[in-house]
This record gives C-alpha cells, sequence and structure tokens, in this order.
C-alpha cells in the first residue's frame, strides 16, 4: 500500500489581500495629512510650522548625523533610550503597585473602605499639578521624571483592575468552593484569571499614559530624553526637532502597545473578550 504524503495546506490568498487591505487603509490617513501638510506649508518662507521634507530631513540628522552637524545631530538613540528607561521603569513601579491594590480593593470590602475615597479624589489631579511636588520630594533629575511617569500610569491600572475584580461571576466563587478552594487561593485561582481581560487593557491605558506624560516628566531638569529634547528645541525655536520628538513619541508608543497587546493575545487566547 503506497504511503499517503501529507501536502502543505495552500496558503489562502484572501487572508493576504485582507491584510494588505488592513494596511493601506492604517496608512491612508497619515498620507493624506501629510500631503495637506505639504501643501499647506511649502514655499511659504515666513511659517512657522516646517514642511514635511525638511521635518523628514531633520529626523534623518537626529538618526544618523552628518547633515546639520549641530547638538541634536546623530542624538535620537541617546534620547530615545532615556525615555524607555523612564516609561517602562515608572510603568513596571505602577503594575506593581497598582495589580495588588486592585485586586484587594476590589475583593475585599474592608480595603475597598479604606482606600477607594482616597484614590478617587487624587485620581483627577492631572500630573502636570504634580510637577512641582515631584521636584522638591526627588529633586531635579531622573527620579522626579520616573515618579511623574508613575503617577500617569497607575490610576488606569488600577481602575481596570477593581473593574475587573468587581465583575467576577458570584457563580465562579462558588464553583471554586465546591471544588475545595477556599480563602485566599481563590485570589491566584479565581479571582486573577477572571480579571485578566480587563487587567490588559489597564495595561494599555497606563502605557499608553506613560508616553503621553514622559514630556512633562522629562522637564525636570534631565538633559536626555525626547520630552528633554523637546523642550530644549521649543527654547531655540527649532520646531522641526519638536515635531521629530512628537513623531518618535507616537511610534514608540505604537510599537509599546502591539508588544503589550500580543502579550494579551497570547495570554487571553480561551478568553472570549481578550484584546
Amino acid at each position: 500500500m503506497a504511503a499517503v504524503s501529507a501536502e502543505p495546506a495552500p496558503r489562502r490568498p484572501g487572508l493576504a489581500l485582507g491584510r494588505l487591505r488592513e494596511i493601506l487603509l492604517a496608512l491612508a490617513f497619515p498620507l493624506a495629512l501629510g500631503v495637506i501638510w505639504h501643501f499647506a506649508t511649502v514655499g511659504r518662507s515666513y511659517s512657522l510650522i516646517p514642511p514635511p521634507a525638511e521635518v523628514w530631513t531633520a529626523l534623518r540628522d537626529l538618526a544618523v548625523g552628518g547633515i546639520n552637524d549641530d547638538a541634536f545631530s546623530a542624538t535620537l538613540l541617546t534620547h530615545l533610550g532615556a525615555s524607555l528607561a523612564r516609561v517602562f521603569g515608572g510603568f513596571g513601579l505602577a503594575v506593581l503597585a497598582a495589580l495588588p491594590l486592585g485586586l484587594l480593593i476590589g475583593r475585599v470590602p474592608l480595603v475597598r473602605q479604606l482606600l477607594d475615597p482616597t484614590f478617587q479624589i487624587l485620581r483627577p489631579v492631572p500630573v502636570t499639578a504634580w510637577l512641582p511636588l515631584a521636584m522638591i520630594l526627588f529633586g531635579l533629575g531622573p527620579r522626579s521624571a520616573y515618579f511623574l511617569v508613575f503617577l500617569g500610569a497607575f490610576y488606569p491600572i488600577l481602575v481596570n483592575t477593581v473593574f475587573g475584580v468587581r465583575s467576577v461571576e458570584p457563580r465562579l466563587f462558588e464553583a471554586a468552593s465546591m471544588l475545595g478552594c477556599r480563602g485566599s487561593a481563590q485570589f491566584a485561582r479565581v479571582v486573577l484569571p477572571a480579571a485578566l481581560p480587563s487587567i490588559f487593557t489597564g495595561l494599555r491605558l497606563g502605557l499608553g499614559f506613560a508616553w503621553v506624560v514622559i514630556v512633562v516628566g522629562e522637564m525636570t531638569g534631565v538633559p536626555t530624553g525626547l520630552g528633554a529634547m523637546i523642550m530644549e528645541a521649543r527654547q531655540l525655536s527649532r520646531t522641526e526637532i519638536v515635531i521629530c520628538g512628537m513623531v518618535v513619541i507616537g511610534l514608540a508608543g505604537f510599537v509599546s502597545d502591539r508588544i503589550v497587546t500580543l502579550i494579551g493575545r497570547r495570554l487571553l487566547a480561551w478568553s472570549p473578550a481578550h484584546v
């Protein structure tokens, strides 16, 4: 009897076309904005906003140098590395603080009554309002930046964790008790898995806010960082460098969000509500 050879399943062209369509649609709007920006600024010598070609030239000089040969040349990696360290450092501290607090506030009534009112009062205070106090408490330098990024990421993670825990079906606790899982063991086996979709939403929001506040965080006297670069360029009226910094922050935030989303999809493949 002849052996039957297994042939690889043919790739479905519809999937590739669908993916290509998504990419083209995602690029259509920024390309349209770029075209409008070009025609609105090109050839206007007194325009305060530089045309896209000038920004692209400044971005290449920031990345590799050799064009303008000024203080900003070939400094992009240094500034980006400093901002990445502060964003992920402050975000990591926020995760370590907000996750256990959110689990306790959402599950233990005494902890909720004790802490939730204080957090609800502090949550609307904008990060910019904390800037003077941060410099008093932590001094000028990176520690204040870490603190401000921590604040920006803390509340979205906390609120979504509390929401996820309080949304757990009571029947799950009853079923776990019937199977012998009681008390604190339910945190790891019932509460955390059921709340993970909401927790990952909070992680995405928290990381996004960390990138939002990095410019404020780097107004605390740090010499490097994308926020510090933007502030220095603003003082020197280098608008093209300011726009370059904005573009890099946007791209870095987008890539960071994609990484968290991919991790969430792997861990929450069992959940119909996974990110």
